[in-house]
């Protein structure tokens, strides 16, 4: 197929050479040309604009940081709303506001272009291992249009529902995955002062019903106090504002995802938002080093 690819950082490039592996015909744009390079040298088309991208392609990925970074894409005078042929679909593989997703499509249904929104769950490492878990909003024959293209880039593809369905899952899977990281900050955090090894207390969790993703890589950075980023702090802050928006438009207390958000304020207060989201241990200990 001819496919675009838009947002060529730490999970879209790798994306990007997966689909160019298969043997797709691939478009790219970034704001910073130089990014481009080794995807070039694989095969990827440079172009000059994202409507350049939109008119080169039948599909266009997009893998993005914010709201306002996917409006701008989609919607600026040079954007893919401007290339897209009637019949294009855009997967935007960001994770955004289900509302802003939802308004996004409505706004392209105008022109003829179907949207998916296709957030991800797995990080890096599953953007490499093409291993992503793919929640899809959106028709369900679109999706079945693009599937041979998203089971080059994932190993669990579901279709949850309508437009916006997609951002609502991983707004879910944040809420639980975050607040399972600031568990276990408070978790190490107590054997610390308790005067017990924290490496041990993670170990002997490992063997029980605490097991979990969120314990295995989470909590062996915390240990080895590794906070170099592996998911960068501040887009997990970016994701708890949604899920509060989320909670304040439908009427919902989340009286553990406030708290986590509280504690992601103070991780940004603090200047790490560049670092793992681990770091929630530091904001604790930082918090107890404040006590008289």
């Amino acid at each position: 197929m001819r496919v675009g690819f838009i947002g060529l950082g730490a999970m879209g490039r790798p994306m990007a050479l997966h689909l160019i592996r298969a043997g797709h015909s691939l478009a790219v744009w970034a704001r910073r040309p130089a990014v481009c390079g080794d995807l070039q040298a694989a095969g990827a088309i440079p172009c000059a604009t994202a409507a350049a991208v939109a008119r080169r392609s039948e599909v266009v990925f997009t893998v993005l940081t914010a709201d306002a970074d996917v409006e701008q894409v989609v919607l600026a005078p040079d954007g893919l709303r401007a290339g897209f042929a009637p019949g294009g679909v855009l997967v935007d593989m960001s994770t955004i506001a289900p509302g802003t997703a939802r308004a996004l499509a409505q706004r392209l249904a105008l022109g003829g272009v179907e949207m998916l929104d296709a957030p991800v769950s797995g990080g890096e490492q599953g953007a490499r291992a093409a291993t992503l878990a793919i929640m899809v909003g959106g028709k369900a024959a679109v999706l079945e249009r693009v599937r041979p293209l998203l089971e080059r880039l994932g190993k669990t593809i579901v279709h949850v529902g309508d437009t916006g369905a997609g951002q609502v899952a991983k707004v879910c899977n944040q809420m639980v995955m975050v607040a399972a990281i600031q568990a276990l900050a408070e978790a190490l955090h107590l054997a610390a002062a308790a005067g017990v090894d924290p490496g041990k207390v993670r170990q002997a969790l490992g063997g029980g019903s605490a097991a979990s993703r969120v314990l295995e890589v989470m909590g062996d950075r915390m240990v080895r106090r590794d906070f170099a980023a592996g998911v960068e702090a501040r887009l997990h802050h970016k994701d708890f504002r949604v899920v509060i928006d989320e909670a304040h438009r439908l009427g919902l207390p989340f009286p553990v995802a406030a708290q986590v958000g509280q504690q992601l304020n103070a991780l940004m207060e603090k200047g790490w938002g560049r670092r793992d989201t681990a770091v929630l241990l530091g904001v604790l200990e930082s918090l107890r080093n404040a006590v008289p």
